[in-house]
């Protein structure tokens, strides 16, 4: 028994040592928007998408701050109302012309929800063929829980130019204000940089995409030629999905000597994704039921449905995150030095590795020798996810519930 748990622990302590040089030194969150110069010497024009559903309480900050952006070029923005029932549209009347934009703002009523569309991305398609008429050469699809920082659009239009950019997208900084917030959120932003490390997106020699919803700037012509938000009408993980279709255009596979060669691309698949400092949502999850749903929606979607998928991340999570500390406490327990001493290397290591997520959301410290205990969460949300799939309960949000 006791071998057996050396050699656990040995094999976790490894891949922490793995994780830290080999992943694209995801944990260092060193890939931030507010990072270089801002000047632009073109104005290319702007249109902003946002879909909105029952989001009255937060639209008088979030729209406000978006409309108020201290963008020097043409911009206009365009809400699509997804049905909503507590007075969405006349709040963001009401604010634009609080603001005086009332003339770059344009409203949109949605249409109802057609077969094999999710709403968000139903509602963004129709914001973007409204927006189409204005020529943009870049949309700009947020949420409407996001507030802006007056600098945000004019940071990710230079970034877009002064690097040749089809996509530029940050993760806005999550709240992080409750106890709940606190313990959970950081995890999430590591995990999902751990599964998605910056800079491999950044890189356009490694295939590895994503995107983060709450803020993507696209060259029209990019989502042009992928064909438009349609073609990834049913995901439930958009914002990655569609960072995958505009960064495949330059892993086109080659033609065969038979057959005509493929036109030459309007895009060179070029994406950025970081964080923002400043850019942020108001989106609360002051409890843990909020938080577990939030995860347990997509967790499942993003195993691609797969019970051998799910297998392997329940025993991965149990292998990377659980034994180290298991492994001090027994080890300790049973006066066996060389298991509770690799633990607590492993151990150190993670806390490492979580260290830059909890001081980028200023959190105590101490937050980051708790990721064993919030990844068992964690772990618990993905089961839960499967479960609630399988039940035929996945993908709910907003009234509506998207079964894989």
């Amino acid at each position: 028994m006791g071998a057996i748990l050396l050699g656990l622990t040995l094999l976790s302590l490894i891949i922490w040592v793995g994780l830290l040089t080999l992943r694209g030194q995801f944990w260092r969150s060193d890939q931030q928007l507010e990072v270089g110069e801002t000047q632009i010497k073109s104005l290319p024009t702007v249109c902003a998408v946002i879909p909105a559903r029952n989001e009255v309480d937060l639209l008088p900050i979030t729209l406000r701050s978006l409309l108020l952006q201290d963008y020097p070029g043409t911009f206009n923005v365009f809400l699509v109302d997804d049905r909503s029932t507590d007075g969405t549209a006349g709040c963001a009347e009401g604010v634009a012309y609080a603001v005086d934009k009332s003339q770059q703002f344009h409203l949109i009523s949605g249409e109802s929800l057609p077969p094999g569309w999710s709403g968000k991305l139903w509602a963004i398609e129709q914001g973007i063929q409204q927006a189409k008429a204005l020529m943009p050469d870049y949309f700009f699809l947020t949420d409407a829980d996001i507030e802006h920082d007056a600098g945000n659009l004019c940071r990710l239009v230079a970034k877009a130019v002064q690097e040749d950019l089809d996509l530029v997208s940050v993760m806005v900084r999550l709240r992080c204000e409750d106890f709940w917030e606190k313990f959970l959120i950081p995890a999430f932003v590591f995990f999902f940089q751990k599964l998605y490390p910056f800079r491999w997106v950044n890189n356009p020699k490694n295939k590895t995409a994503a995107a983060a919803g709450g803020s993507i700037l696209i060259r029209a012509a990019a989502l042009e030629q992928i064909g438009g938000i349609q073609v990834i009408r049913q995901a439930l993980i958009d914002d990655c999905a569609l960072a995958q279709a505009v960064k495949s255009v330059n892993k086109i596979s080659s033609q065969s000597n038979s057959s005509p060669p493929a036109p030459p691309a309007l895009s060179k698949g070029r994406i950025w994704l970081g964080l923002s400092t400043l850019t942020r949502s108001l989106r609360p999850y002051p409890s843990l039921e909020t938080i577990w749903d939030m995860v347990a929606r997509t967790a499942y979607t993003q195993l691609n449905y797969s019970p051998l998928l799910l297998l392997g991340t329940l025993l991965g999570m149990t292998l990377i995150y659980l034994i180290p500390p298991v492994s001090v406490i027994l080890g300790t327990f049973l006066g066996n030095w060389a298991i509770a001493f690799t633990g607590l290397s492993a151990w150190l290591l993670m806390s490492l590795a979580y260290y830059p997520t909890i001081r980028f959301y200023k959190c105590s410290p101490w937050f980051a020798f708790s990721l064993s205990a919030i990844a068992f969460l964690y772990t618990l949300m993905t089961l839960d996810s499967a479960i609630r799939h399988w039940q035929g309960r996945g993908g709910s949000w907003k009234g509506r519930v998207y079964p894989g």
